[in-house]
């Protein structure tokens, strides 16, 4: 990966790179949009990222180039327009730590190239890959001190504000926080976490991604609305986020928050329950024994949150049916991917049950491959290579 990154650098910007940097994406085992109604999500980083080639510049210019378009774009710190497209990523982490105390008047510019194997649209949130992977490569040329909870609201912040994508914190926690075969436990609320041993290694066990190409595109439509829902049921309830809520309240309302709201509210409520119940099954039984809470995550999501597609939705089915432990959509929804537990010696099987079903339904074919709980975003050296 940092030979693609470096031969982009050295296409774009004709020199060496004199670092890299590395940032994951991540897959949420579960807690599906409760993040951004203050709940709890179990997310893990996963071995496919995006990698910065870097080198630090002597004047106020920022370059930035990608694998995937010639040339590269060009912005400065002295009237830094973030705009549109992938760059507003990159750009929006350059705000947002302008906007954490960071004094953007004392740095200089830098150019920066990036390769990827996150599947854009996919739910593998190839955008905190993105955010990552550039606060990263900021950190060694800016010697930016934030400690990673701090980065992963910077990142959040650039997606909000710049990007205009109403996502919560999760990704980027996933991403700067991963650990090896094990998932970031985050209180959303408190921004509490802990990181809690999945155990996949040991049971034999792994996670497939069914990858459905159905694109999806957070900075509008569904997401924004399903936000909006929880927000009025929020209001309703008479309480500042969903997290207050319980599940008595919820069906004591069910009049008053209408039935699209009430279903929308369950849903994050009895989410919320899932990811504590997983999280306390993990410890004490292990990963064999969490696969009805992925089956009952993925139906509420299909059935109340309204967020699935059919593909989503035959591709969890055929997994169970073909052997998975436990299978759930994973991501903002209305697309993107499917994951699913499965034994390591059948993934393969399972995968193929899958693409065969798709044929059979008349879908395009899904694109299906392992990823492994990894390490978070850091810089992978300092010198070219």
């Amino acid at each position: 990966m940092t030979s693609s990154a470096a031969d982009t650098f050295r296409a774009a910007f004709g020199a060496d790179p004199a670092g890299f940097s590395r940032g994951p994406g991540r897959a949420n085992l579960i807690g599906e949009h409760t993040d951004y109604n203050n709940g709890f999500v179990l997310p893990f980083a996963i071995d496919r990222e995006i990698v910065a080639a870097f080198a630090p510049r002597t004047d106020r210019t920022i370059r930035l180039a990608t694998t995937i378009e010639p040339g590269f774009q060009t912005a400065n710190l002295d009237d830094l327009q973030p705009g549109g497209g992938w760059a507003a990523y990159p750009l929006g982490v350059v705000w947002a730590l302008g906007e954490f105390g960071v004094d953007l008047s004392a740095v200089t510019g830098f150019d920066l190239a990036v390769s990827s194997t996150v599947p854009v649209g996919a739910g593998l949130s190839s955008s905190a890959a993105l955010e990552s992977a550039t606060l990263m490569a900021l950190t060694q040329l800016w010697d930016v001190r934030l400690d990673r909870p701090t980065m992963a609201r910077v990142g959040q912040r650039a997606e909000n504000v710049v990007v205009g994508a109403p996502t919560g914190v999760m990704d980027q926690f996933a991403s700067l926080l991963g650990a090896q075969d094990s998932a970031v436990f985050l209180d959303c609320r408190s921004l509490d976490y802990e990181v809690v041993e999945l155990g996949l290694d040991a049971a034999g066990l792994a996670v497939l991604v069914i990858d459905t190409r159905v694109n999806h595109a957070h900075a509008t439509g569904g997401y924004g609305q399903r936000r909006a829902e929880c927000e009025e049921g929020a209001r309703l309830l008479g309480v500042s986020s969903l997290r207050e809520v319980t599940g008595s309240q919820v069906e004591a309302a069910r009049d008053v928050l209408g039935d699209v709201v009430y279903r929308r509210v369950r849903h994050i409520v009895t989410e919320n329950r899932r990811v504590l119940d997983t999280v306390a099954t993990l410890r004490t039984h292990g990963p064999l024994a969490i696969g009805e809470l992925l089956k009952a995550s993925h139906a509420s999501m299909r059935d109340d949150f309204e967020i699935s597609v059919p593909e989503l939705d035959l591709a969890v089915d055929v997994a169970c049916a073909s052997g998975a432990i436990g299978a759930r959509m994973t991501g903002g929804g209305f697309g993107g991917s499917a994951i699913a537990l499965v034994p390591a010696s059948q993934s393969e099987a399972i995968g193929q049950a899958v693409i065969d079903a798709f044929a059979a339904a008349g879908f395009a074919a899904p694109a299906t491959f392992l990823v492994h709980p990894v390490d978070g975003a850091r810089v992978v050296s300092s010198s070219a290579s």
